[in-house]
């Protein structure tokens, strides 16, 4: 199914943190991880200047967000939520064809990805390789999954069909 792509309102980055604090509950974390967790998943309104986000819209409802920031020829994939109810219908695959094509774009050569431990199946069907880990931003001494994904070889056809 194709979802439309679209830049979103700055009156929505509420709802989209809500939506990427749902995303990440679906992994059962108890209150207190997610509390701590709630800064990096919410949006500021000046990320919509500084970084690409993208809403992924399927019948007039917003199902996904995902953000990059681009310095250089690197990307970083900041943030890629999909709404609980939707999970495993594409949502995700969609939103992530528009960070590489969005990042490829822009110049970027590679995309960096920090991921919930759960997440990595995902980025490696999606091409992404293992490249370590890092230190989660918001978890003192807990250990994130880095994944890269080289760019090179992608599609950018999607960085140029966002609305907005």
């Amino acid at each position: 199914m194709p979802y439309l792509m679209r830049t979103p309102a700055v009156e929505e980055l509420p709802a989209l943190s809500a939506l990427c604090f749902r995303s990440k509950a679906v992994w059962d974390y108890d209150n207190d991880f997610m509390e701590a967790c709630r800064r990096e998943l919410s949006f500021d309104p000046l990320e919509l200047q500084s970084t690409s986000i993208v809403v992924a819209e399927e019948h007039g409802r917003i199902v996904g967000v995902a953000q990059v920031k681009v310095v250089g020829k690197e990307a970083d994939l900041l943030k890629l939520f999909v709404e609980p109810t939707v999970l495993r219908g594409g949502v995700g695959r969609a939103l992530f064809v528009w960070a590489c094509g969005r990042a490829a774009a822009m110049g970027a050569d590679k995309l960096m990805i920090e991921g919930d431990p759960q997440a990595p199946p995902f980025y490696r069907r999606m091409g992404a390789e293992d490249c370590g880990f890092v230190p989660s931003g918001s978890i003192a001494g807990r250990l994130l999954p880095k994944l890269v994904r080289d760019l090179r070889e992608c599609e950018v056809r999607a960085a140029s069909s966002v609305v907005g």
